[in-house]
């Protein structure tokens, strides 16, 4: 009875290491800052293939933006590519028919891809980027004393 038992414990004990969880496929967009040469793109390329469950790394040095898929965190995928010392962010662009007010301050960017809009919370409303409603009820024609401010 000693070695079945024993025997059952090792197969269990096996059975319980197998289950162990993979990681979700991901595809993680980062905004690198200069990536101003073939060189720099091989360099990125090459530390970010190196991270564990990457299967692919593509660089487009035109929207300095670099994709990587695979079985992989996004946070470690950050910090590789934070070794290359540039400047890196995830990606934080999406095309502009995906947010509600793409023409608010806090969604517009100059430096953004054509089409393209800072990814904003739902709750940035065109409220939160005007002016004051003070100033607004200070100047308004049902304000008595409005003639005396100006």
């Amino acid at each position: 009875m000693g070695v079945e038992r024993t025997m059952e414990y090792i197969s269990e004990f096996l059975k319980m290491r197998r289950k162990k969880k993979k990681k979700p496929m991901q595809t993680v967009a980062l905004r690198v800052a200069r990536i101003d040469c073939e060189g720099c793109e091989r360099k990125i390329k090459q530390i970010l293939s190196g991270v564990k469950g990457v299967k692919s790394v593509v660089v487009d040095a035109k929207q300095q933006k670099v994709t990587v898929m695979g079985y992989i965190e996004p946070k470690k995928v950050l910090e590789a590519a934070k070794s290359t010392r540039k400047k890196v962010e995830l990606w934080p662009y999406v095309p502009y028919t995906m947010v509600a007010n793409p023409y608010i301050s806090q969604a517009y960017d100059k430096k953004a891809p054509p089409n393209m809009v800072r990814k904003v919370p739902d709750t940035a409303s065109v409220n939160e980027t005007t002016v004051d409603d003070s100033y607004a009820i200070m100047f308004s024609d049902e304000n008595p004393n409005s003639c005396s401010i100006m």
